[in-house]
């Protein structure tokens, strides 16, 4: 019983169970974004909306079923920087753990290794990260201060 309310658990967490999400991964720091300069604002519009937020069956849409919304671009920098991702540090940084690990089970987004990010996708975000992770240029008013 208590192993099923486990798996119900991290089901709703948006974890497929099965391997352990480790603390930490090796990143490729020498990685060049060629995608797009790797500022929240572009992360967001380029990579986390439409992969991860905005669409209604998406589990980070604001009815998603993963209980962390990037239905918004400040929703989405306060919920990460709320735990998920260390400023400065993308190896030890929850974010980066699950989009660089493909064909694990608490890979993001979920499904099969065709579903993962792009190399210059997970290359932008390991680069945003490295930079201290700054906010939307959009919103002057959100801080890494304001992530609970």
């Amino acid at each position: 019983m208590r192993a099923l309310a486990a798996m119900v658990a991290l089901a709703a967490a948006g974890c497929g169970g099965g391997d352990s999400l480790p603390a930490c991964v090796t990143v490729d720091p020498t990685c060049t974004p060629q995608l797009y300069l790797p500022t929240f604002d572009n992360v967001y519009t380029m990579t986390l909306q439409n992969s991860c937020g905005s669409q209604r069956s998406s589990c980070h849409a604001a009815d998603g079923a993963a209980h962390l919304s990037m239905a918004t671009e400040t929703e989405a920098y306060v919920n990460l920087l709320a735990g998920r991702v260390t400023a400065g540090d993308p190896s030890c940084s929850e974010l980066i753990v699950r989009v660089t690990s493909v064909g694990a089970s608490y890979q993001m987004p979920q499904g099969p290794a065709s579903s993962a990010l792009t190399a210059g996708e997970q290359c932008s975000l390991i680069h945003w990260v490295a930079a201290g992770a700054p906010g939307p240029t959009g919103d002057a008013g959100v801080t890494r201060e304001d992530a609970p």
